[in-house]
């Protein structure tokens, strides 16, 4: 039997911010429109969160069944480990997809958004076809679409749009590049497990790319995400002091481009995911002062 502790573990926290961003975002970007609702904000921080746990397990089940955990680096991973059941672990991960439903069903209740009922549906399937099912999808390099799409663009848009019944530019800008920022964690992740994932079979997007243009293609995927704010620039001005991240990016950077051993980029998961949080609240802050002034 887990214990608790371990079980926090499995959670896997540091990627939790990949979660909250794309909430402050889009719920700045409701402000901005003069529409922010703190209750349904809150109800989608809930949606994302349980969901970003719930794939967190499920990734946990599947990949601990098929083997892909057994001889890996990083941390604890309850099925791979023998911590936990694989049954145990997969009916966490049901009960957390269940939770989030059960959230976003209230919000849709709420906003009277009938049709994000089938979004739902549609990210509780895909979180759970990540890694799971006959044909898991991370498995053949798309995991990086669905975290892009998931945690990117319908989070922060739908956080938008169930506060202000619209979207801006802004909220697109916003949830393009915290999209990126999510896969540029992923990418970090799976650039450690390059070698695991190929000898078991998992063609993530690493793994197609190859070690030297996926730690590549990370870098780049930051810089896209810092830089897009140019773009929001001659109306808010204000948006360019996202732009003070920079400094920040610049360790986990060299890391991904020179740490040679797979242990030297597991800080950079936890330095990517702070990055995240960073680039939402200095995002954030930068479209509440621009409608300030």
């Amino acid at each position: 039997m887990a214990t608790a502790a371990q079980w926090i573990q499995g959670a896997r926290l540091r990627t939790l911010p990949a979660a909250i961003a794309p909430v402050l975002i889009g719920s700045a970007a409701a402000y901005e429109l003069q529409a922010f609702r703190l209750p349904n904000a809150i109800l989608a921080a809930l949606v994302a969160l349980l969901l970003q746990i719930g794939v967190n397990y499920a990734n946990d089940y599947s990949d601990g069944i098929r083997g892909t955990d057994e001889d890996r680096v990083g941390p604890l991973r309850l099925v791979g480990s023998g911590a936990a059941k694989p049954e145990q672990v997969k009916w966490a991960a049901f009960a957390l997809f269940g939770a989030a439903m059960v959230c976003g069903l209230i919000l849709v209740i709420i906003t009277q958004t009938w049709w994000l009922i089938l979004v739902g549906i549609g990210c509780v399937l895909a979180a759970w076809g990540y890694t799971g099912g006959k044909n898991p999808y991370g498995y053949m390099g798309l995991g990086d679409v669905f975290v892009f799409v998931f945690f990117g663009l319908v989070a922060t848009l739908g956080t938008t749009y169930t506060q202000a019944g619209q979207v801006s530019l802004a909220a697109v800008i916003g949830a393009i590049g915290t999209g990126l920022i999510a896969c540029a964690l992923l990418m970090a992740n799976n650039v450690r497990d390059i070698p695991t994932d190929t000898a078991a079979g998992k063609r993530t997007l690493a793994v197609r790319l190859g070690d030297r243009h996926a730690r590549e293609s990370y870098v780049l995927m930051l810089a896209v995400a810092i830089l897009l704010v140019i773009v929001l620039a001659p109306t808010k001005p204000w948006m360019l002091i996202v732009l003070l991240l920079i400094p920040a990016c610049l360790m986990p950077a060299w890391l991904m481009v020179n740490g040679k051993k797979r242990k030297s980029l597991i800080p950079v998961l936890k330095q990517t995911g702070l990055i995240n949080l960073g680039y939402s609240l200095l995002f954030s802050l930068g479209l509440i002062l621009s409608h300030g002034f």
